[in-house]
C-alpha cells in the first residue's frame, strides 16, 4: 500500500555542485512506526510509538510523539508521562525486516557499492554513475521507496560518510540535504560536538569542562592537544571535525562474525520465551552463513537482564557448522536465565571461514542441512514468514523468521 508523499522540497547548501559529493546516506524516517501506519492510516498525524505496552522501552516514535519529548530507548512509562495520549503499537520485527530487505534491494538497484549499516539505513557510493548527479539519484531513491513501499526516507549527500550521515539527520523528516565538498567545513563548523560520530555524553562533558562545545572549538586545538585530552580517540575526533574521513563504502567487507540480537520491550520471564527467540536468531545466523558460503567454529550468546547487566558466553565447536540446529543446541546450552527476566538476547557465530557444507554431526546423515537449505530457497522466493519451525510462526502474522 502506498500513499502520496508529503510536499517537502529537498534542502541544499549554497556554493558548488554535487559532482564531487558521491556518497549518500539513506535513513528511513521513524521506520517501525511508518511501517505500522501502512496498516493503520487512521493513526497518521497522531502521537504513535512502537514498543512495549506498559513496560520496556520505546523502539520508534512518530514525529508527533517526538514533539512531546518521546524518543527511542526511553522507558514506556516515562514516554506516557510526557505524552498521555501516546498510542503504543506492539513490535513486529519480522515485518520490519521484510520491508527493510525490499528497501535495500531498491538501493542496490542504483549502485553495487551499497553498505547496509542497520535495518533502516545504508551508505551508497554513486561515483560510478556518469549519467545522473547524486542529487538526481537521491530524489529518485526517495520517490521509488515511497512509491513501492509507502514509507519516507531522508538522504544526506556529501563527500564523506561522516558528513553524509550528519546531513541525512538534518534532512529529517522526509527530505534530503546536499553538502557540497567545498562547503564541508562551513557545514560542520557551527555544529555542537555531540553531532560528530562517536561523541557520547562522557566525551561531551569532558570537553565542555574545558570550554569546548562546538566543532569550531575543536578546530582551534591541535591534533596532539586533543589526543592528550582523549587518548587515541582524540585523533579521530580532530579529523572528523576537520572534514577528514577516508573510509570507503564497503559492500564486500570480510565478516569476522555474524549475529542477531534483539531488545525486548516486555521482559522475557520464562526460559521457553528466550529459547524461542534464540531459535529464530540461530536460523538467521545459519542462513547468512550459507548465503555467504561460510562456516563458523564458535557460538556465543549475549543476555541482558532487567537490571541492564550484560552477560556473554561462548563455546568452540569440535567441527565448524552452518546449521541452525547445531547453533541453537549450543546457544541454549549456554543459557542461564537471570532473575527478573531478559531485556536483550542474542546469538552470534564467530571464527568464520569459507566452507559450503558443515561436517555431519553424530547421528545426522546430512538430511538436516538439506532441510535447512530447502527452507532458505522457500523463504527467498516467498518471504521469511511462510515456512519455518512451528514455534516461530505466529498466527497474528508477526513473522519471526
Amino acid at each position: 500500500m502506498s500513499r502520496a508523499p508529503r510536499s517537502q522540497a529537498g534542502r541544499r547548501m549554497r556554493g558548488g555542485d554535487d559532482s564531487h559529493t558521491p556518497i549518500l546516506h539513506v535513513d528511513m524516517d521513524a521506520f517501525f512506526v511508518e511501517v505500522e501506519l501502512l496498516e493503520r492510516p487512521h493513526l497518521r498525524g497522531k502521537p504513535v510509538a512502537v514498543g512495549g505496552q506498559d513496560r520496556g522501552v520505546i523502539s520508534s516514535a512518530s514525529y508527533e510523539a517526538r514533539a512531546y519529548g518521546v524518543n527511542s530507548a526511553m522507558p514506556v512509562a516515562q514516554a506516557k508521562r510526557l505524552c498521555p495520549d501516546l498510542i503504543m503499537i506492539p513490535v513486529r520485527h519480522g515485518i520490519y525486516s521484510t520491508v527493510s530487505r525490499r528497501v535495500m534491494e531498491i538501493l542496490g538497484s542504483f549502485t553495487p557499492l551499497l553498505e547496509q549499516v542497520s535495518v533502516d539505513e545504508a551508505f551508497l557510493d554513486v561515483s560510478g554513475d556518469r549519467k545522473h548527479t547524486p542529487v538526481q539519484i537521491a530524489k529518485e531513491i526517495r520517490r521509488t521507496i515511497r512509491e513501492k513501499e509507502g514509507v519516507p526516507a531522508s538522504v544526506g549527500i556529501a563527500a564523506t560518510k561522516h558528513v553524509a550521515k550528519i546531513a541525512s539527520a538534518h534532512a529529517k523528516p522526509d527530505g534530503f540535504l546536499l553538502v557540497p565538498e567545498i562547503e564541508t567545513l562551513a557545514f560542520l563548523g557551527d555544529l555542537p560536538i555531540g553531532a560528530l560520530w562517536g561523541v557520547g555524553d562522557a566525551t561531551q562533558k569532558r570537553l565542555a569542562s574545558r570550554g569546548i562545545t562546538t566543532v569550531l572549538d575543536i578546530r582551534e586545538l591541535s591534533k596532539d592537544d586533543l589526543e592528550r585530552m582523549l587518548g587515541k580517540s582524540g585523533k579521530k575526533l580532530w579529523e572528523l571535525a576537520n572534514g577528514i574521513d577516508h573510509r570507503p563504502v564497503e559492500s564486500t567487507r570480510v565478516e569476522k562474525s555474524i549475529g542477531k540480537e534483539e531488545t525486548y520491550f516486555d521482559l522475557l520471564t520464562t526460559r521457553s520465551e528466550v529459547e524461542t527467540r534464540m531459535l529464530h536468531q540461530s536460523h538467521e545466523c545459519a542462513r547468512r552463513l550459507r548465503e555467504r558460503h561460510l562456516v563458523a567454529w564458535r557460538v556465543s550468546i549475549k543476555i541482558r537482564d532487567a537490571s541492564f547487566t550484560t552477560i556473554t558466553r561462548s563455546h568452540t565447536l569440535v567441527a565448524p557448522t552452518n546449521l541452525a540446529s547445531e547453533i541453537y543446541r549450543v546457544a541454549t546450552s549456554l543459557l542461564e536465565m537471570p532473575r527478573g527476566g531478559v531485556r536483550l538476547a542474542g546469538v552470534r557465530v564467530e571464527n568464520i571461514e569459507p566452507g559450503d557444507s558443515a561436517p555431519a554431526v553424530l547421528g545426522d546423515d546430512g538430511r538436516t542441512e538439506q532441510a535447512e537449505r530447502a527452507l532458505d530457497a522457500v523463504r527467498k522466493k516467498f518471504g521469511s514468514g511462510v515456512v519455518g519451525p512451528g514455534t516461530l510462526l505466529s498466527p497474528k502474522g508477526d513473522e519471526r523468521l
